[in-house]
């Protein structure tokens, strides 16, 4: 249940008889996980929303070192809702993080980030909102294995709508699973998880997500996705934070598991997440121009330009694990062209023609996948469309044909997104002072984040042998 507070002291009033055993002060670490612990509900009073409470920040990833380990989180009243999982009934809070000492907002903090990311935007005065609709996909398995060692590496995903199944013993065995690459849109008994993606939408919109729609997507497996109604940047990131913990949590009620890795099955398509965005000022989008391509206005064009210029360097962001490579891979349908089109879905920019409204009009970055995190995501794209729109970046011209009948000749005109994890880190750190306006990022923050995900992802992915390579160079 989502409360309606907007202040401590109404949200304190709100929950006087409401019976609540427990709050859950909830915030995200540098990688985009949610982390979390519980006070009983008689320690919850109007102080704590100013004075805070303390944590020990050198044991989240990417925080704080051990000599300066503390740090204290703040509830954000108008986040509260009843948690929908907790046998005892919870209220739940999403926080913010300050230094104890100082009292100042700490740099590494997402939310911190997507907060000034939406104070700069007013404050440049190009608009006072950002709007995002991003599209995650997931996939609901059965039953996952995984392990490595010194000596040993596998991993086992299965699903009962595997198309790998098809001849297995299920006693009986029904059929009716989507082969590759044909899971869009079927309607049961192949999609047998339509039952499973309503009741996530129910309890999404029982905690206050707007759902548009879900349905199955393209991979055999169980690989769906359901689409949140646009909001403002801050508000989206905390949605997608709550999108992610309902989809987990009610995939384990119903003895499944949920997973937002990009790329886990071979030879199928991967998990992406697209991007809508636009501007607003005053009620009013700023991204309509009649007569102009796609009925874009010279703002939006410009704001593409911002996105397609720091593309790579936006991927160390948007698709951050070594994992979403596996997913950008030239030749299949993954949006791997740093160009923009109306209808080309290889493009890494499309402008989305299912509306004809001038309120409906906006730009949809494709690279981005789900195992981003939304915080850190959404401010780095918004940082670069503003870039673009006041340095009036050309995003050149629109790329309509059919990339995969181009010729050689073309496609050596068109860049191509990163190929590793490795080449979006190092464009980062080439090209980054668009995010370091207006203090949004800092030299802090980028620097720990591409530190840790050296350290703790390339790194370990690049010494360890890869099962495949045992097919490939045993008999060598």
């Amino acid at each position: 249940m989502k409360l309606k507070s907007s202040t401590p002291k109404d949200l304190m009033s709100e929950i006087k008889d409401m019976d609540i055993k427990m709050v859950d002060m909830r915030f995200t670490d540098i990688p985009g996980t949610t982390q979390h612990f519980t006070i009983p509900i008689k320690f919850l009073d109007e102080d704590i929303f100013s004075d805070g409470l303390g944590f020990d920040g050198s044991s989240v990833r990417g925080f704080q070192e051990i000599q300066d380990s503390d740090m204290i989180v703040l509830p954000d009243a108008t986040t509260a809702y009843i948690d929908p999982f907790f046998s005892e009934k919870t209220l739940a809070l999403h926080c913010n993080i300050k230094d104890p000492v100082t009292l100042v907002d700490y740099s590494r903090d997402p939310r911190n980030i997507a907060k000034k990311a939406e104070a700069y935007l007013k404050s440049s005065g190009i608009g006072d909102t950002a709007f995002f609709g991003p599209e995650a996909e997931f996939f609901v398995f059965n039953n996952v294995q995984f392990d490595s060692g010194s000596n040993f590496a596998f991993h086992e995903v299965d699903s009962v709508e595997g198309t790998w199944n098809s001849g297995a013993d299920e006693n009986p065995n029904l059929g009716h699973k989507p082969r590759h690459k044909e899971g869009y849109f079927p309607l049961p008994p192949v999609d047998t998880l339509q039952d499973v993606r309503t009741e996530m939408v129910m309890t999404m919109q029982d905690i206050g997500l707007t759902v548009e729609a879900h349905h199955h997507e393209v991979a055999t497996g169980g690989q769906c996705e359901i689409d949140l109604e646009f909001s403002p940047l801050l508000k989206m990131a905390d949605d997608m934070m709550k999108y992610k913990y309902v989809v987990k949590n009610v995939a384990r009620q119903h003895g499944m598991t949920a997973t937002f890795m990009p790329k886990p099955l071979f030879e199928d398509n991967g998990s992406g997440m697209h991007v809508h965005q636009s501007v607003w000022k005053d009620g009013d989008t700023l991204m309509y121009k009649e007569g102009n391509y796609a009925n874009l206005s010279d703002l939006a064009l410009n704001y593409i330009g911002g996105i397609l210029k720091h593309a790579p360097a936006l991927l160390a962001f948007c698709a951050p694990t070594t994992n979403s490579y596996k997913r950008l891979v030239p030749g299949f349908e993954a949006p791997v062209n740093i160009v923009y089109s109306q209808r080309n879905r290889t493009a890494s920019v499309r402008i989305p023609a299912y509306s004809q409204s001038p309120k409906a009009k906006r730009m949809e970055f494709r690279c981005p996948d789900p195992s981003a995190n939304p915080y850190l995501a959404f401010s780095a794209m918004l940082m670069a469309g503003l870039d673009g729109i006041k340095n009036k970046i050309n995003p050149g011209d629109p790329t309509d044909i059919n990339l995969y009948a181009a010729s050689d000749e073309v496609l050596s005109k068109i860049q191509s997104t990163p190929g590793s994890l490795a080449e979006s880190l190092e464009a980062l750190e080439k090209d980054h002072a668009f995010l370091l306006e207006g203090d949004v990022f800092t030299k802090d923050v980028i620097e720990t984040y591409i530190s840790y995900k050296k350290e703790s992802e390339v790194d370990p992915i690049n010494i360890r042998p890869h099962p495949h390579e045992f097919k490939l160079y045993y008999d060598v």
